[in-house]
C-alpha cells in the first residue's frame, strides 16, 4: 500500500482539487493500493483561525469570512460535479456550515475561545476537504471513501498540539482498513482523545496523519504531494538557483526540517522511521517529477551537502562570567529553567574555557527564556559571579546539513569563507558530533546573502554569481557594457561565471533591477527610469539589497563618488575603478582605503588608474611580492601628450598637433588637463605608493610645458590663441633635441624616492625613442632586470582599453570571491 497526502496548496481551488482528482485516479488504475490524507483548502485554516479570533472579540465581521469560506467549498462541488449529484452533497456542506456558524456565534455571545473549541473549528477545514475530494473521485469511477481520522487516530488531550497513542491508534486504523476497502479519503491534522473530543496534531499534522497510517498498514511508501518538486537543495524563495535532492536520508531530512525547511514536519519521520518506510516528496503541479526520496540509506549525488536550510529568526540568550568556570551542571540547569516554561532550545553552545554558555529559542520565547535563565542564576548574578544576560533578537541560523560531511576536511573553512568574503559575520558556530550539520547565527539581515553564497560554495562550486552596481555609462561605461553583452554569454559556458548587472546610473537618473539588466536595451531602461541620480541613495539600495558577491564599478572621473569608497567598502562590496581621484588623494586616506579592503576581505581594484588596460599595477605588485627591488621607474603616461609629442615632427606647428589630438578625442576638451601634466602626476604618486613610498602629490616635482600665458589664458579661444603664439618656442626645443638626434618625450620618473615630471630629449639608445601613436611606455629597472628593464607598452587611453582593464578587473574579482 501507498499512502498519499495531499497538502492544502494542492487543493486550494476547484482547479488544483481536479488535478489531485487526477493523480489518484492515475494511480488507482496502474492497480495501486492506497489511501489519501487531505489538507484544507490552502489557507482555510488561517481562515478559520481568523474568524475565531473575531468573534472572541465580539467583531461580527466573523459572519462575511465564514460566509467567504462557503463559497469557497460550494464552488468546488458546482465547478466539478453535475448538477444532479450537487444537491445532496451540498446540504451536508450547509449543514456543516450551519454547525461551524453556531459554534462561533457561541464563542461570540460568551467572548472566550478556548484551545479545545479552536481545535473543533479548525477540523472544519479537513472534515470538509476530504468529504469533498471524496464525492469528486466517485464521480471519477473510483471507488473513494471519506474517512474522518477521529475515529482511528486518538490522542491525549494537549489541545492544539496533542501526542497521539500510537499502539491504541495503530490497531484502530488496522481494524479498520480489513473491514473497509477501495480508496479511503482521510482528514489529515486531526483526530480525537479516547472521549471523543476533537484534537489537532499541530503544524504539519497532516503530514504526520499520513505518516501514522503508513506506519500502522506497513506501507511500502508515504507520498507527500505539495507544491514543489521535492525537497529542495535550500529555499527557493530565496535561493533562486536552488534544485531538487533526489535523495536525502531520514536524519538528513530530519536536520533541514529542524532548521526550517517548509517540505516537510519533523514529526512526520519518526514513524516512517521506525517502520523504514520510504517517503517521497512530489510536486501534485508536475506529477512526473520524481520528487525526492527519503529513505534509510540515500544515493550520493556528488555533492558533500544535501541542503542548507535556515530559521529566519531567533532569539539568542548568552549567560557569561567567571562563575561558570568550573561549574557541575550548568547546562543542566539551563534546560531545566527552559523545560519548566516549555521553551525549547534550538541551537546550543559553550566555550572550551567554560566562561559562556550561548543557546537559541523562538523569538516569540526569547524574553520568557531570559526571565528564567534569571531566575534561575539569581543568586550567581547578584554575588556577580555571572553578568547579566545578553539577548539578542535579530539574529538568523543557517545550517549546512549532509552524510558525506562525516570526516570531510574543509567543510567549515570553505562555509566560513564563503561568508567571510561577503562580509558575513558569524556570531556562534555549532556542530554536532555526528558531523551532520554546522550550523552558525548571523545578523538577521543577512540571512538570504548567506544561503545565496554557501549555496553558490557548496553546490554550484563550477559557478560563480557576481553582481555588478555600475556608476558611469559614458564612454568608458558604455563600452564596458558592450563588452559585457558581448561575452556574458561565453564566461557562463565556459568560464562558469554568471555576470548580472543589477544598477545603472549616470549623472541625471539611476535605476535598479534585481534579476539583472538585459544588456541589449541597457540604455532604454535607464532612460525609462524616473530615480534621480543621488550616490548616497545609490548606495543605500545597493546595501539594502545585501546581494552576493557585489561589486561597486565607478567609470566616472567624479569626486563625490570616490568620497564614498570607504562606505561601500566598509559594506563589504568590492570596487574597480579608473577613476585616480581616490587613490591619489592623501596618503593617509589611500592606507584607510588598503585597510578597510583587507579587514573585509574584499576586492579594491584600479589597475586602469596607470596605463588604461595595460597590466602596470599588477605587473608591480607581482615584482614587489616576488622579492624584487625596484631601483627605477620611468614612464610616458598620457596617451594625449604621447600622440602629441610622438606626432611632432619637422613642418608641423604644435597648437595644430593639440588641435588635432583634442580632435581624435584623446584630450581633455581643455587641452590644458593634459599638458598641465596633473594626470601624469597623479599616475606616478600611485605607482610610487604601491613601491612603498609615502609621497603627497606635492611631493612630486612636476615641469609644466605650458608658458605662463597659456595657463592662464580666460578661455579655450585665447588659449589657443596664446599657444599659436608660442609654437616658436616648442619649435625651437623640438630642433634642438633633432640637431642631437633625439626627440621630445615628457617621462615621468620615480628614483630613490625621487619622483619627478619633465619634458625630455631622448635619443635613439632610450626605449622612449621609438613610440608612436598614442602608446602609453612604462620602464621597470629592477635588481633582476638591471641590464635590460622590464618594458610595458601599448595604448594607454581610450575607451576599448579603459573598458577591457576594467572587465578584466571584474573577472579577477569574480574568481577570487569565488
Amino acid at each position: 500500500m501507498k499512502i498519499l497526502k495531499f497538502g492544502g496548496s494542492s487543493v486550494s481551488n476547484p482547479e488544483r482539487v481536479r488535478n489531485v482528482a487526477n493523480i489518484i485516479k492515475h494511480q488507482h488504475e496502474q492497480g495501486e493500493q492506497i489511501a489519501v490524507v487531505v489538507s484544507a483548502m490552502g489557507g482555510l485554516t488561517d481562515q478559520l483561525i481568523a474568524m475565531s479570533k473575531q468573534a472572541e472579540s465580539g467583531d461580527m465581521s466573523y459572519k462575511s469570512l465564514l460566509k467567504e469560506v462557503g463559497m469557497r467549498h460550494f464552488s468546488v462541488i458546482g465547478n466539478l460535479l453535475p448538477k444532479q449529484k450537487q444537491q445532496a452533497i451540498q446540504q451536508k456542506l450547509v449543514a456543516a456550515q450551519e454547525e461551524l456558524g453556531n459554534l462561533l456565534y457561541g464563542v461570540c455571545l460568551i467572548r472566550e475561545l478556548s484551545a479545545r473549541t479552536l481545535d473543533y473549528i479548525l477540523s472544519f477545514g479537513e472534515r470538509n476537504s476530504a468529504y469533498m475530494l471524496a464525492e469528486v473521485l466517485q464521480h471519477y469511477q473510483v471507488p473513494a471513501h471519506y474517512l474522518d481520522a477521529r475515529n482511528i487516530i486518538f490522542t491525549d488531550d494537549q489541545y492544539g498540539g496533542a501526542k497521539v497513542d500510537l499502539p491504541y491508534s495503530y490497531d484502530k486504523i488496522r481494524e479498520y482498513f480489513r473491514q473497509h476497502e477501495g480508496v479511503n479519503i482521510v482528514t489529515g491534522f486531526i483526530a480525537s482523545t479516547h472521549h471523543g473530543v476533537t484534537t489537532t496534531l499541530g503544524r504539519g499534522g497532516s503530514d504526520y496523519t499520513a505518516s501514522i497510517l503508513g506506519a500502522a498498514l506497513d506501507a511500502e511508501e508515504i507520498q507527500i504531494w505539495t507544491d514543489v518538486s521535492g525537497v529542495m537543495t535550500a529555499d527557493p524563495n530565496k535561493v533562486p538557483k536552488a534544485f531538487p535532492v533526489a535523495s536525502m536520508t531520514y536524519q538528513e531530512a530530519m536536520e533541514m526540517s529542524h532548521f526550517g525547511a517548509k517540505v516537510i514536519y519533523p514529526p512526520t519521520i519518526l514513524p516512517a522511521l521506525e517502520k523504514k518506510i520510504p517517503i517521497r516528496i512530489k510536486n501534485s503541479f508536475q506529477p512526473e517529477a520524481p520528487g525526492t526520496y527519503i529513505s534509510e540509506h540515500a544515493v550520493s549525488n556528488g555533492n558533500i551537502l544535501r541542503g542548507i536550510s535556515s530559521i529566519d529568526q531567533v532569539g539568542m540568550l548568552t549567560l557569561e562570567g567567571s562563575g561558570l568556570v568550573g561549574m557541575v551542571g550548568c547546562a543542566a540547569r539551563v534546560f531545566n529553567a527552559m523545560a519548566q516554561h516549555d521553551i525549547n532550545i534550538i541551537l546550543i553552545t559553550q566555550g572550551s574555557s567554560e566562561h559562556s554558555i550561548c543557546f537559541a529559542v523562538r523569538p516569540e520565547k526569547a524574553a520568557l527564556a531570559k526571565k528564567a535563565l534569571e531566575k534561575e542564576f539569581a543568586l550567581e548574578m547578584q554575588a556577580r559571579l555571572i553578568d547579566p544576560v545578553k539577548l539578542d533578537k535579530n539574529l538568523s541560523i543557517l545550517a549546512i546539513i549532509g552524510e558525506n560531511m562525516k570526516s570531510q576536511p574543509g567543510i567549515s573553512a570553505r562555509l566560513f569563507q564563503a561568508l567571510g568574503r561577503n562580509g558575513i559575520n558569524v556570531v556562534v558556530t555549532s556542530q554536532g558530533s555526528s558531523e551532520r550539520n554546522i550550523s552558525v547565527a548571523i545578523d538577521k539581515k543577512d540571512v538570504t546573502k548567506a544561503l545565496n553564497v554557501v549555496h553558490e560554495a557548496f553546490f554550484l562550486s563550477g559557478t560563480h554569481s557576481l553582481n555588478l552596481f555600475i556608476v558611469g555609462v559614458g564612454q568608458v561605461g558604455g563600452t564596458l557594457l558592450e563588452q559585457l553583452r558581448e561575452n556574458v554569454p561565453y564566461l557562463y559556458q565556459q568560464q562558469s561565471m554568471d555576470i548580472r548587472v543589477i544598477a545603472l546610473a549616470n549623472s541625471k537618473k539611476m535605476a535598479f533591477h534585481k534579476n539583472g539588466f538585459q544588456l541589449n536595451n541597457w540604455r532604454k531602461q535607464l532612460e525609462k527610469s524616473e530615480a534621480t541620480m543621488d550616490i548616497d541613495h545609490f548606495i543605500e539600495k545597493m546595501v539594502r539589497l545585501n546581494l552576493p558577491n557585489s561589486v561597486f564599478v565607478d567609470n566616472t572621473a567624479n569626486e563625490e563618488v570616490a568620497a564614498r569608497y570607504e562606505r561601500i567598502l566598509e559594506e563589504s562590496i568590492s570596487i574597480s575603478t579608473p577613476n585616480k581621484i581616490a587613490i591619489s588623494g592623501s596618503y593617509s586616506r589611500y592606507q584607510q582605503l588598503l585597510k578597510i579592503a583587507e579587514k573585509r576581505r574584499v576586492k579594491f581594484e584600479y589597475e586602469t588608474n596607470v596605463g588604461a588596460g595595460l597590466p602596470v599595477i599588477t605587473t608591480l605588485k607581482d615584482l614587489i611580492n616576488s622579492g624584487d627591488r625596484i631601483l627605477k621607474i620611468e614612464g610616458i603616461l598620457s596617451g594625449s601628450l604621447s600622440f602629441i609629442f610622438n606626432s611632432f615632427g619637422p613642418g608641423r606647428r604644435f597648437s595644430d598637433i593639440v588641435r588635432e589630438a583634442g580632435e581624435k578625442g584623446y584630450t581633455e576638451p581643455d587641452p590644458r588637463i593634459d599638458l598641465n601634466g596633473v594626470d601624469v602626476r597623479r599616475k606616478l604618486l600611485i605607482l610610487a605608493r604601491q613601491c612603498g613610498l609615502a609621497l603627497e602629490l606635492e611631493d612630486i616635482q612636476l615641469e609644466n610645458i605650458l608658458p605662463a600665458a597659456c595657463r592662464e589664458a580666460a578661455g579655450l579661444e585665447q588659449f589657443f590663441a596664446e599657444l599659436e603664439a608660442a609654437d616658436d618656442h616648442f619649435e625651437q626645443l623640438r630642433a634642438a633635441a633633432a640637431g642631437q638626434g633625439q626627440v621630445l618625450r615628457y617621462i615621468a620618473t620615480l628614483e630613490q624616492e625621487q619622483a619627478t615630471i619633465s619634458l625630455q630629449a631622448v635619443g635613439q639608445d632610450n626605449p622612449f625613442f621609438q613610440l608612436s601613436g598614442s602608446d602609453n611606455m612604462i620602464v621597470f629597472t629592477t635588481e633582476r632586470y638591471k641590464q635590460r628593464p622590464l618594458v610595458i607598452k601599448g595604448p594607454g587611453a581610450g575607451a576599448e582599453v579603459t573598458a577591457a582593464g576594467v572587465f578584466a578587473e571584474i573577472i579577477r574579482i569574480g574568481n577570487y570571491l569565488a
